[in-house]
């Protein structure tokens, strides 16, 4: 099993989660979350004073899932997110030693 960690514009969370459905993953955690990277940021003015803004929100998807659709998953998500501008996000993949479902006591791959 594999964890798949994408960090994704906002705007772009319902267009992955739409093509996510679609390729039949429904199980995922969303976070909000502010982060910042070669998209840098923006000096903004308030009441005369300028400051930087360099933590810009995000969104970020977690999916844990068979290895075997770790490939079509990043696919999926790399497709649905990009806009092609700097700030489309990136996409982190960690092995998952196994899964308990709380709810039926399933493990393992029975558990995604």
């Amino acid at each position: 099993m594999k964890k798949i960690e994408a960090i994704i514009r906002p705007a772009k969370l319902e267009d992955v989660k739409e093509a996510l459905s679609r390729f039949d993953i429904h199980g995922m955690t969303v976070s909000q979350v502010f982060g910042c990277g070669l998209q840098g940021g923006w000096v903004g003015v308030y009441r005369g004073h300028e400051y930087s803004i360099n933590l810009l929100p995000k969104v970020k998807l977690e999916i844990v899932t068979k290895d075997i659709w770790v490939d079509e998953v990043v696919r999926v998500i790399s497709e649905a997110a990009r806009t092609g501008d700097v700030g489309d996000g990136k996409i982190f993949i960690y092995p998952v030693e196994d899964a308990v479902r709380i709810r039926t006591g399933e493990k393992h791959e029975d558990a995604i």
